[in-house]
């Protein structure tokens, strides 16, 4: 696996999610309800957890695998942009409900991230 490439990665996703949780707390906070802003900002949390564990295997590499990586990296893209999509969509009053599926795919692709670092170290 391309170190430079998971460190990358991890960064963008890390730096998304700074610009992201900054948007919720200030421009969407007039425009969201709680409920919807608790959401985004899972998103966020979300987001920012699998950054750090992308960087941490690109400086660790013995530990990255390419199915780690991918996994990681779809499943922010799925997860986390999902909700955000969700949440917009559904405060401008046309919920995209075709991207609530997605979320949960997004969610065991963090699942089989972890467990992917459980079976490496065997």
């Amino acid at each position: 696996m391309n170190q430079d490439l998971i460190i990358i990665t991890g960064a963008i996703y890390g730096m998304l999610s700074v610009i992201f949780g900054a948007f919720g707390a200030h421009a969407l906070k007039k425009v969201l309800n709680e409920e919807q802003l608790k959401s985004f900002e899972t998103g966020v949390k979300y987001q920012m957890y699998h950054a750090i564990v992308l960087l941490i295997l690109g400086f660790n590499i013995k530990f990255a695998s390419t199915a780690i990586y991918w996994c990681f990296t779809l499943g922010i893209l799925l997860f986390s942009f999902s909700i955000y999509g969700l949440v917009l969509s559904d405060a401008k009053g046309k919920k995209l409900r075709f991207l609530g599926p997605i979320t949960p795919i997004g969610g065991l692709l963090f699942v089989i991230g972890w467990l992917l670092i459980i079976i490496n170290q065997f």
